[in-house]
């Protein structure tokens, strides 16, 4: 893989000065036939007029261009040939079973066992995942419109060339229609730096861990099917758990086109294993004896007497005072913590699922506290049926990135979520993923593609999520909140949770600065 990542970038880089090439020499044309200098000719100037008149009734706007564009990628292929390909990969492996399974588990010690042999290698929730996603398309439109604004300027390596300016301002539309063209393929441009580190940007081998791979609605279908189909077929090795074997997975028919052949790509590139049966293994080790509780119920005087006591133990061992803090979540945007202390933080129920946020939120919570209070935790049922998706949500991100938690709640964790007997549990807004307005502009756009309405309503982005897809939401929060009360669990936060990992880098760096220092001297 470096071998063909080393021949890729030369071949990129060979095909853009081709490119470049070639744009001077149809410039350098374009000037010597003096269709834009003055032409002291009349036959000439007819001939222009005539010229400009018939394109401007017999051809379409920007078919010209894409004539151009087209006929310019035939040449490059005959002068640079095509993209190299990838050497053939080792297969992955999609894991799908039920709760507590041992799925996640597996795929997280496979993880931790790359660690230093695989330069590339990343491990993403599906929540975490589709906000990378919707972030990369943000950017990369974003950086079109601000280049789009500045008409004025034109690109330093067009300034520079011996042309007048209207042969540089031909080039430079021709520029810009280049990226409009490869916009319109932003998903292989959001693949292709999927898994580039952000600070080495080096290349490699790269293997990616996906955590319950869901298709909640066809912007999930759409972007997981190119993202991931792109990735497979230039050598990354995927490694995924889901609930559903990849067949099941879009049980509503959605998209069946683009969704059958990811599957038959995922199929092609991955083991496809059932793990575990109907044992719940978090409840096996939850038997064992707990030294501390962390999950306080019901809510009465006790318990708040009790949750109340735990929280100022916390804050004495943390070490600090109690302020309110803000933790960055997406796009400049900002989340109030109003408890926080060293990498502890306190909410209630209803500030955390009782207002509109989703999981960029929660991410940000998890990432930046070891510890987590939540009082307050009502019964759920299908009256509050947002609030309960929100909750799970949260659950997730909590888990995933090892996170104590304490709760005060209204029932014990089996009698929390009562049945879905009035529908479904599904909150479309918490499927909205995190944007500016620009970027609501970019996702409408890419479900247009997926032949979706874009009016934001259900008719526009239609869940996929059955009843038997919400009980299994329900027994994996429960599962999760069961394993994290128990003692294996609470050992691994010191070791696992992102807080503690920035603390022991940053302890490595001053060590290693302080003898670098100290050899100096």
């Amino acid at each position: 893989m470096e071998e063909y990542h080393i021949k890729l970038a030369e071949w990129e880089k060979h095909r853009e000065n081709e490119r470049r090439r070639l744009l001077m020499e149809e410039a350098e044309l374009k000037q010597r036939g003096g269709l834009w200098t003055s032409v002291k000719s009349r036959r000439s100037k007819l001939l222009e007029r005539w010229a400009f008149r018939r394109k401007s009734e017999d051809i379409e706007p920007g078919v010209g261009k894409w004539v151009s564009y087209l006929n310019r990628e035939k040449k490059l292929d005959s002068l640079v040939g095509r993209r190299p390909t990838a050497p053939a990969a080792p297969k992955g492996l999609y894991i799908y079973g039920n709760v507590g399974s041992g799925k996640t588990m597996l795929m997280d010690m496979f993880y931790g066992a790359t660690d230093g042999i695989v330069k590339h290698r990343r491990r993403f929730h599906f929540h975490e995942a589709m906000l990378k996603i919707n972030e990369d398309m943000h950017k990369l439109w974003k950086n079109q419109v601000e280049e789009k604004s500045l008409q004025s300027s034109i690109s330093s390596w067009i300034m520079n060339l011996p042309f007048d300016m209207k042969a540089k301002e031909w080039l430079a539309d021709e520029e810009k229609y280049k990226q409009e063209v490869q916009m319109k393929n932003i998903l292989l441009a959001v693949a292709d730096k999927f898994l580039v580190d952000r600070q080495a940007e080096e290349r490699g081998a790269s293997i990616l861990c996906f955590d319950e791979i869901q298709t909640v609605d066809v912007f999930a279908i759409v972007a997981l099917s190119g993202i991931l189909s792109r990735l497979l077929s230039t050598g990354t090795v995927l490694v995924a758990t889901s609930n559903r074997a990849p067949k099941e997975l879009n049980q509503d028919g959605m998209q069946r086109e683009i969704f059958l052949n990811f599957i038959d790509k995922l199929e092609e590139h991955c083991e496809i294993i059932l793990v575990g049966g109907e044992i719940d293994y978090r409840r096996l080790i939850a038997q064992r004896p707990i030294d501390r509780v962390h999950y306080f119920w019901p809510l009465d005087g006790t318990t708040s007497e009790e949750f109340e006591k735990i929280w100022c133990q916390v804050i004495k061992q943390a070490g600090g005072t109690v302020t309110s803090n803000t933790v960055p979540v997406m796009f400049g945007r900002k989340l109030e913590v109003p408890e926080s202390c060293n990498g502890v933080a306190r909410f209630t129920f209803e500030y955390l699922c009782g207002r509109p946020v989703g999981a960029a939120d929660y991410i940000a919570v998890a990432k930046n506290h070891h510890t987590v209070f939540i009082s307050d935790i009502p019964v759920m049922s299908m009256r509050i049926r947002d609030k309960a998706r929100r909750f799970i949500t949260l659950i997730d991100e909590l888990y995933n990135h090892h996170c104590r938690l304490f709760c005060s709640a209204a029932s014990s964790i089996d009698d929390l979520f009562q049945g879905t007997e009035e529908g479904t549990l599904f909150d479309l807004e918490s499927f909205q993923f995190e944007t500016e307005t620009e970027g609501a502009k970019l996702r409408r756009d890419v479900l247009a593609e997926g032949s979706v309405s874009s009016g934001g309503a259900p008719a526009g982005i239609t869940s996929m999520l059955s009843g038997q897809e919400e009980m299994f939401a329900f027994r994996r929060a429960v599962s999760r909140l069961i394993e994290m009360q128990t003692p294996l669990y609470l050992e691994g936060v010191c070791f696992l949770h992102p807080y503690f990992q920035r603390e022991l880098r940053n302890f490595r760096n001053y060590s290693a600065s302080t003898i670098q220092h100290q050899a100096s001297s």
